[in-house]
């Protein structure tokens, strides 16, 4: 059995799609997954399950739906493509200030010309990579008023993003 990072899209924000992470445990455990972990609420988890990736996604989407009635996309990643993910950052300065940048996590590789359209724009001293089903958005300024990451968020929509900060304890979750 693979340790497995699920990244579920759009919950518990402010008083929307409240998914309470105590209960989410339970019903991942109760569905037979093992060693379920969450970290903070925004909807990263860590299980460990013989599953493949993409039937968890599907799993972990039906369950959320089912038991909460929050429609949640939900992105697998194992352990070691996490790690990946991590090792091919494009951007090394990035990580100098953490809540500043983010990975977004799709499904599926994104698609080529979306991703050309977002590349052929100026987003100042903003930057971003895709590599893969990944995409690496660094916002030195803030990513409130962010010119890329609305746009990431427009052209590149089924992805779900988490910042460094969150990337790098999601795996030490994973080691743990």
């Amino acid at each position: 059995m693979a340790r497995q990072i699920a990244l579920l899209r759009g919950i518990n924000l402010g008083s929307r799609n409240r998914v309470a992470m105590p209960r989410l445990r339970e019903i991942l455990e109760g569905a037979g997954h093992e060693d379920v972990a969450t970290l903070v609420q925004s909807g990263n988890i860590v299980l460990t399950s013989a599953k493949q990736p993409a039937t968890l996604e599907r799993e972990i989407s039906k369950l959320v739906h089912d038991e909460f009635g929050v429609e949640a996309p939900t992105v697998v990643r194992t352990r070691d493509e996490l790690t990946g993910v991590i090792e091919r950052n494009p951007i090394p300065g990035g990580p100098s200030t953490p809540k500043l940048f983010q990975v977004t996590f799709f499904p599926d590789e994104p698609d080529a010309e979306a991703v050309a359209a977002l590349n052929g724009q100026d987003f100042g001293n903003e930057r971003v990579e895709v590599i893969g089903r990944e995409a690496y958005a660094w916002h030195p300024d803030g990513i409130q008023k962010s010119k890329l990451a609305r746009e990431l968020g427009k052209a590149l929509r089924s992805g779900t993003a988490r910042n460094w900060n969150t990337v790098t304890k999601l795996l030490e979750l994973a080691d743990a």
